[in-house]
């Protein structure tokens, strides 16, 4: 019998965040997900009048093709990928595994070597500015252990923030879009941190569960050159397989000039991979209010509420700064009173401290506000 909580998860993934139709090509991409769900999101996809095609991997079996990867052999794939997804009008990506460190030991330069012939020509190039996508982790022991959870409970969690109603947070980020296109200056401060970058002309993008589970940003990107200042995300990170804490990074000009993790060594090769990676390339306030703490998986932490992220690497092309890289890596800081606090200001107006947006067409994206009306 089908869980009912993976037959809401579909409806939420095929009628709201990719809004099929008939007619629709859809390719479901699912890495490690029990085939029960697969089964149960084609059904609810066929169901919607769309024609899913699906694509099954494995984190192990990637390992290999990584650690084994040449420029021939990711050619190749690539090629048939690419062929794909130049056809379909959807993609949802899932993406579960027993061990979240999986491609730990990958030799960054066979990282490089993937990310520059598959991950960027096939989504970030194609998928992303050309279809209605989505992507979600999966539940699991491993994510479970990262967020200090039990198994079941981490289910719950999961199910209940990827279920949120988003129609009403789209509705209550109107505002902060708003003001994110109309600002010029924004300036951050919080313990460690006093950053300030220009945001004009770029636009703003509102997330609203139409691209990831769970959702819950508002993003611009800040101009390529502005950045100055000094930054120390108090967020835990895992990137290519490395868990990076305390990450401070200095700019000047727009650049990173000085950086340092508790992975230093690691964080030197990344920052390396390209003159983009030293740029940043986004800039997003977090607000989703079942996700209150981190779990080292940046598809939920980028959304903590009260949390900015600040994003070494490639920008999007809906809020594009030129910024170009093989790197996308959203590294959060929380500022809520308990994590420090800290201030947000556009131009002169205070927008949020310690968390709490405070100007009142902001404050429906408040916890409290978001979560009225749920049982």
């Amino acid at each position: 019998m089908t869980d009912l909580r993976h037959q809401k998860l579909a409806e939420t993934l095929v009628r709201y965040s990719c809004a099929l139709v008939p007619g629709d090509k859809l390719l479901i991409e699912a890495i490690d997900v029990p085939t029960s769900f697969v089964t149960t999101l084609v059904r609810a996809a066929a169901a919607a009048g769309a024609l899913p095609a699906v694509l099954l991997k494995s984190a192990p079996v990637t390992r290999e093709l990584l650690r084994a990867g040449t420029t021939e052999q990711w050619t190749l794939i690539a090629d048939g990928e690419e062929a794909v997804m130049r056809q379909v009008d959807a993609y949802i990506g899932l993406r579960g595994g027993d061990n979240v460190s999986e491609l730990a030991d990958v030799p960054s330069e066979r990282m490089a070597l993937f990310e520059a012939l598959l991950w960027k020509r096939v989504h970030l190039d194609l998928r992303v500015p050309r279809t209605r996508w989505v992507v979600t982790r999966w539940p699991g022991p491993s994510m479970a252990q990262l967020a200090g959870t039990s198994t079941a409970a981490f289910e719950e969690l999961y199910f209940r923030v990827c279920t949120l109603d988003y129609a009403r947070m789209s509705r209550a980020m109107a505002p902060l879009k708003a003001r994110l296109e109309a600002a010029d200056r924004v300036r951050i401060t919080a313990p460690g941190t006093d950053l300030s970058f220009s945001v004009r002309g770029i636009g703003a993008v509102a997330c609203d569960g139409r691209r990831n589970l769970p959702d819950g940003e508002v993003y611009t990107a800040p101009v390529r050159d502005s950045v100055e200042g000094t930054i120390r995300y108090n967020t835990p990170s895992l990137y290519r397989g490395v868990t990076h804490e305390n990450v401070r990074f200095v700019f000047r000009g727009g650049r990173i000039v000085e950086a340092s993790s508790s992975a230093g060594e690691a964080l030197d090769r990344l920052l390396d991979t390209d003159d983009g990676a030293r740029h940043v390339g986004e800039f997003a306030l977090g607000f989703n209010p079942h996700i209150t703490a981190p779990m080292k998986d940046i598809l939920f932490d980028e959304k903590i509420a009260g949390s900015i992220h600040f994003t070494p690497g490639q920008a999007y092309a809906a809020a594009d700064n030129g910024n170009r890289s093989q790197v996308h890596w959203d590294l959060v800081l929380r500022m809520e009173a308990a994590d420090g606090g800290g201030e947000i200001w556009f131009d002169d107006v205070l927008i949020r401290k310690d968390g709490r947006f405070v100007v009142p067409d902001l404050e429906g994206l408040n916890p409290e506000r978001l979560l009225a009306g749920e049982g």
